[in-house]
């Protein structure tokens, strides 16, 4: 991908993001040997729907993985830290923690860090040469449902997954949001429910009632439940260059794994891929690209998105040849 078919791929999205405008439908625009654009997807009206009948957790224990609990215990203590409001680390803990069991886990086993949204099921999200059924962008990731269409758009499926950095993201934005409800006067409750309103898991009180079970029950750690969730961190080489990469493999989800079931949502379950972030012209782009030996696509494929945009609005998707993972030798080394 050199610099002149970067330049070649944004104009076409340009045209296809106009193109969409007019004919009210998904684009897609082949560029010589630039990639294929899609777009113009927009948002799954059922989705909320979904995410609101899936909110409620069973009773009994909650368990968390318990490297991703050190992890948001750590953000949100240092969070409480420097809030603007009194908050402590406890409360603060378990404010971070609340949307994630009714995104991810309602049966109250420790949320998966590698967990994939099943909801979006727009072809704008899939490989348009449709290759194989697993070649799909799956937008929301991550035990807070990361999404390129808001939370997550600054962020890549590795980042997401990785409990660490999603912790440090979601634990001062949850606690921000809190102290600006107190501030301008809310009760308690009400910032809760102010600080959760990104997630639609927490429309009709699923994550306030977590909270009430964690301040009372507090939880279970799982220690079987690692970091990434059961994706592997790598080191890939492409075009040459050396880069940090996840292997994302759904077949060894850790901790709640009920999105990883055929008929969990109408989105495709994708193929295992490696993610990592491509440098070029001063943006950042998230690629994700599935080696043929996971996909049986044929060929080796990949879909990268700018970071700041949605991917329902834009992905380039490119047949290629170049990655190796190093770590594992595998690919194209």
């Amino acid at each position: 991908m050199d610099n002149k078919q970067r330049l070649r791929r944004l104009v076409v999205a340009a045209a296809v993001a106009t193109l969409a405008g007019v004919a009210g439908g998904p684009g897609a625009l082949a560029a010589g040997d630039d990639g294929v654009i899609t777009g113009g997807g927009g948002d799954n009206p059922r989705e909320a729907d979904l995410k609101r009948e899936r909110a409620p957790v069973q009773p009994g224990p909650l368990k968390f993985g318990a490297e991703s609990y050190d992890a948001v215990s750590s953000a949100a203590s240092s969070a409480a830290g420097s809030a603007d409001c009194d908050i402590s680390a406890d409360a603060a803990t378990y404010l971070t923690l609340s949307p994630t069991w009714p995104e991810v886990a309602g049966n109250g086993e420790a949320p998966s860090p590698m967990t994939l949204s099943r909801y979006d099921d727009q072809t704008s999200l899939a490989d348009p040469e449709q290759r194989g059924n697993g070649l799909f962008f799956n937008p929301g990731v991550g035990m807070w449902q990361l999404d390129s269409a808001g939370l997550g758009t600054e962020e890549t499926a590795a980042t997401a997954i990785d409990s660490v950095s999603a912790a440090k993201t979601m634990a001062p934005y949850i606690v921000g949001k809190y102290c600006s409800a107190v501030s301008g006067g809310s009760s308690a409750a009400e910032a809760r429910a102010a600080a959760w309103t990104d997630w639609h898991a927490c429309d009709e009180g699923a994550c306030e009632d977590v909270y009430q079970r964690l301040s009372s029950d507090g939880l279970t750690t799982d220690t079987s439940v690692k970091r990434h969730g059961g994706a592997s961190a790598r080191e890939c080489t492409y075009e040459g260059t050396t880069y940090d990469c996840l292997y994302v493999d759904p077949s060894k989800a850790q901790g709640a794994d009920a999105w990883t079931a055929p008929d969990f949502g109408p989105a495709p379950l994708p193929d295992p891929f490696y993610v990592f972030t491509y440098t070029e012209n001063g943006t950042d782009y998230e690629v994700r690209y599935w080696l043929d030996a996971d996909s049986g696509a044929g060929e080796d494929v990949s879909a990268s998105r700018a970071l700041g945009t949605d991917a329902r609005d834009r992905l380039s998707w490119e047949t290629e040849t170049d990655l190796c993972d190093t770590t594992a030798g595998r690919g194209n080394c």
